[in-house]
This record gives structure tokens, sequence and C-alpha cells, in this order.
């Protein structure tokens, strides 16, 4: 049986060198690369780490997703020290500036700078800035902080009362209900505060038995109740898409129709919307003003329109519909004169993207907001287009003409590798097991193979 020392000093060593020859041969191979990066710090050890995370597509249009570091980042997180810290982190990967095509960051202005100041690209998280349109339309009303505020102070007397949870746990069971744990919501938790309102209301009934015969710091009024089932309503697309834009399936192509169908979710008015109209509106209006950028931005549009599924059937303004299939014409035009010279630019054809079933763009079948994909779809219908003599845009030109086909993290491993009874892992330690832990895959197809 292996010892412990060889396993920790020898083994695991071996196993990370063996998984890293085989990334930075794929790495190689890359023509572009695009980068994910956060910072995290552990609540169990005194310890930042600073990650970054490579995505490419190969000659046979196969996504790849790479952990290549999950390092450590020592004193106060100024945009110098990460600029040095990512630039350290490239080095290392013989990754040139020049081959990364855009960096997704978290909106923080440090991160902001430190990309400005390498030259390179980036954009902020768009889940990130979902969370934070969520956050300002809680805080939009009073009745809706009151009732949040309510729902705290319930399930924390869950949380510190093992006595109280136990005999809830047994009126659910008198009830034939599932023993259901109520969510606490956590600010850096996303959309936390949603899934403790919905946990409450799903366990409505247990709780107004035990209200019946145990004191409870408060107990939501009706009016509270009916506030939180409307709000679960109006917030479950916010959550439904920050999974989906989560996923190492999303891409860029997302976005764009993303923020259409929310515009639209948000500006119906239902009959329903009584005691929250104040709250949805300050979600549409945080959604407009911190998106405004996204349709005229090259990575979002240029994204949106080679994605079969979306065009430019997403698209709120004809002016912006006009810029983006510009910026794809200069893209395509780049391409034929790399091809003319040439340079190295596949001729393959790309496998055809596969329809996903149920769901359409970022909504899964049983989504609350599938329809409206549709409808948006549907109602734009593409108008007849003139003839061009430049074969270039009549390229361009006869593809969106087309019909649309039809229609998730490093650190997420760290917390795994990282917690209560593994709190004095050294940061170096910690870098190994999550590159091998992510990326260990590579190693076991090449075995297979």
């Amino acid at each position: 049986m292996p010892s412990r020392h060889y396993i920790a000093e020898k083994g695991i060593p071996a196993l990370h060198t063996k998984v890293r020859e085989q990334v930075q041969r794929h790495l190689k191979e890359a023509t572009s690369i695009a980068l994910t990066t956060d910072l995290w710090s552990s609540g169990v050890a005194p310890m930042s780490l600073l990650s970054l995370t490579g995505h490419w597509i190969d000659s046979s249009f196969t996504l790849h997703n790479v952990v290549l570091h999950a390092s450590e980042l020592h004193g106060s997180h100024t945009s110098m020290r990460i600029r040095n810290a990512i630039e350290e982190m490239l080095a290392k990967w013989d990754i040139d500036n020049d081959k990364v095509h855009v960096v997704m960051r978290d909106n923080a202005a440090n991160m902001k700078k430190a990309f400005a100041d390498m030259g390179v690209q980036s954009l902020g998280c768009f889940a990130h800035t979902l969370q934070l349109v969520v956050i300002q339309g809680l805080l939009a009303q009073r009745s809706i902080i009151d009732a949040v505020a309510n729902a705290r102070k319930l399930v924390g007397h869950f949380k510190h009362s093992p006595k109280a949870y136990s005999i809830l746990e047994d009126i659910q069971k008198d009830l034939h209900m599932p023993t259901q744990r109520l969510q606490q919501d956590v600010s850096v938790r996303w959309n936390s505060t949603q899934y403790m309102m919905l946990s409450l209301l799903q366990q409505k009934r247990p709780l107004s038995v035990y209200a019946a015969d145990h004191d409870l710091p408060c107990m939501p009024s009706a009016n509270q109740w009916a506030l939180m089932e409307k709000a679960v309503v109006v917030l479950s697309p916010f959550e439904e898409l920050t999974r989906a834009v989560s996923a190492a399936t999303a891409s860029a192509a997302d976005v764009i129709p993303a923020i259409t169908v929310l515009k639209r979710h948000l500006s119906r008015e239902e009959s329903t919307d009584a005691g929250i109209k104040t709250m949805k509106r300050t979600l549409l209006e945080a959604v407009t003003e911190r998106f405004d950028y996204a349709e005229t931005e090259p990575i979002y549009s240029v994204a949106t329109l080679v994605d079969p599924r979306y065009k430019e059937r997403f698209f709120t303004s004809p002016d912006h519909q006009e810029l983006a299939k510009e910026a794809l014409i200069r893209e395509v035009e780049i391409m034929e004169r790399k091809r003319k010279a040439g340079s190295e630019v596949s001729a393959e054809e790309p496998p055809r993207k596969s329809p996903r079933r149920g769901g359409v763009g970022c909504a899964a079948a049983n989504s609350s907001f599938v329809s409206l994909y549709d409808e948006i779809l549907e109602g734009n219908v593409v108008e007849s287009r003139p003839v061009s003599t430049s074969a270039v845009v009549t390229q361009v030109e006869a593809y969106l003409a087309e019909q649309t086909i039809p229609s998730e993290r490093p650190f997420s491993a760290v917390s795994n590798v990282l917690d209560e009874k593994r709190n004095r892992l050294t940061a170096d330690k910690v870098q190994v097991l999550v590159f091998i832990k992510k990326n260990l895959h590579y190693t076991l197809k090449k075995s297979v193979q």
C-alpha cells in the first residue's frame, strides 16, 4: 500500500506533470484562446486564489476548457498585483497576449484596470451583472425589503436551534411531506434570496403548524407570503439564466438573446403584479441600464449573428443589427485575406449544431419563459435583402437569410478540495490538486485512444 508521503510527494506531482504535458500539447495547437478569471477567498483558511481557465476551439471545432491556474494572490488585490499574476501565469504556458481573444472577468474596478493595462480585451461577467440587477430590484420596494428581512429572521431561528429544526422535521413527517431544510440567503451566493423565499413557501404549512404551538421571532403576514410568491415568479428567469450561462457549454452568443427576453418578460403587465410593480419596474430599468452596451459590443454581437439559433433575430434596434453585420463582414474579410495569402485557415465545415431538445436558447424545456424565445424568433421575420457585388457580403447575407435552427467551474473544485478537514493545505498543493481534478480527462482520453 503506497504511503501518504509517496502519494503526496511523488504520486500526485507525477500525475500533475503528465496532465500538464497533455494540456501544453493542446494549447500549442490553439490559434486563439479566450480566458476566464476570478478571485476567490477561502472561508476556512487565510488564502486568496486567482483562477485562470482557457477556452478554445480546435481544428475539428471541438470546444476545450482547461483550468490553467488557481494560484495564491498575496497582499492587497490591486490592479498591478493582478496584472503581474496573470502575466506570470500566461508566461508559464507560453501564451502571448496577442493570442488572447478576450478575458471574462468579474466587474471589480481592479480587474477591469488590470486587463486594460495589459492591453487585453476583457468583458465583465454576465451572470454577476444579472445578480446586481436582482439586488437592485429587491432593494427598490419597502414591502419586499420587510418581507425578506422577516424571512431571514425566520430561517435564522431554525438555523441556530437544532431542537426547533427537529420539531419542524417531525411536523413535516406527520404531514407526509419530505423533510427539507430551510435555506438561508448568503450575499455571495447567487440567487440565494430567491432560494430562501422558495424554501419558506414550500414549508408554509409545516411552519404554520409549528407557530401554533411554539414561539417564533416573526412570522410572515398573509400579504408578505403573497409578495414572496410573486417575487419568486418574477425572479425565476434570472435564476434560470444564471444557471444556463454558468454552464460549460454557454457562450457569448447567449447574452443578447437573454437580455432581449428578460426585457420582454419584465415589460409585460400581469394581473398578478399588484404589490411588486415597483420591483418589476426597477428590474427592467436595471437590465436596460447595465446591459445597454451589449448589442454594440462586437464580441457579443458577432457571436450572436454566427449562432444559427439566433442570428439577428434578437437585436432590438435596426441600427444595432447593421453594426453587428458590418463587424461580421470585417471578420469574414480578414479570414478571406488570410486564405488568399496562404495563411492557415481551416477549410473544414464545422459539425452542424444540434438542436437543443425541448428548450430554446438559454431556456430549458420547462422554463418559465421559453415561449418568449419562440415569440421573438417568430415575430422577427427576415426581409428580402438587396443583391451585393461583394462575394463576402453576399456570403454573409445568404447565411442570415436562412432560417434559424430550433433550439455553469474552477472554484467549485477548490471548495471541494479545501474544506474544514483540509484547511492546512498550502496554496501550491491546492493548485496542483485543482489542476489535476479539472484536467485529468485529457490524460484519460489519451490513454483510451
